[in-house]
């Protein structure tokens, strides 16, 4: 049965990652159905304090959730710091996406297709980056690495992240702007059934696909 899986080499998979996850997060936003709540916490910081791009505070957050799995895992992980990487070119990519997306046409059918073209496009993305065997991007690599710490499933401990990522932006975009931003009917959707649907494609990609990268290669 594994001679018959498609062979996929990870490192292709982790750049499609790179440049489909941050198209689908920023084309949430601007479907106005919300931010995915893994992003909305940069979001909530971009908003408040407007000092640098979200792009830049996504690379913020990332840094410190992976500092978080070190302090976690009691040791140092060197893999964990091409994780660094990975994020720096995620972030800048939803700064790219930005300038074009904010083009797009507005309606409420398009607005309805974006935000169905990004929860799919973002729960193919994590499930691809799962399984691409690189160090991935900090915010994918969290709920994994922490699913692997505590033993507890992948996706209770998405659902739970993407909770405690939603009431940090509630909370911090009410009590310094008045009123909660960045959050809506999809943002509570996609963090009660996204840990569920990347769980679903990646049974499917398991049955059908074999990802090696330069790492597996040499284990």
């Amino acid at each position: 049965m594994q001679e018959n899986k498609l062979t996929v080499r990870g490192e292709l998979s982790l750049l499609l990652v790179i440049i489909i996850n941050s198209l689908g997060v920023v084309l949430m936003l601007h479907s106005g159905s919300g931010i995915s709540a893994i992003s909305s916490v940069p979001y909530a910081f971009a908003d408040v304090l407007p000092v640098i791009t979200l792009g830049a505070w996504t690379e913020v957050f990332q840094v410190s959730l992976v500092l978080s799995l070190m302090l976690l895992s009691k040791r140092f992980v060197p893999v964990y710091l091409f994780s660094f990487v990975v994020g720096s070119a995620f972030s800048a990519m939803i700064d790219v996406h930005e300038m074009w997306i904010k083009q797009l046409p507005q309606s409420l059918t398009l607005d309805i297709i974006y935000f169905i073209i990004s929860y799919i496009v973002i729960c193919f993305g994590v499930a691809l980056a799962n399984r691409c065997q690189l160090p991935i991007i900090p915010t994918d690599l969290f709920p994994r690495e922490l699913a692997a710490i505590t033993g507890w499933s992948y996706a209770r401990i998405k659902i739970g992240f993407d909770v405690i990522c939603l009431a940090i932006t509630a909370a911090m975009t009410f009590f310094f702007l008045g009123r909660v931003d960045g959050l809506g009917f999809g943002t509570i959707l996609a963090a009660f059934t996204m840990g569920k649907v990347i769980g679903s494609i990646g049974e499917y990609m398991d049955k059908h696909v074999k990802f090696v990268s330069f790492l597996s290669s040499r284990a």
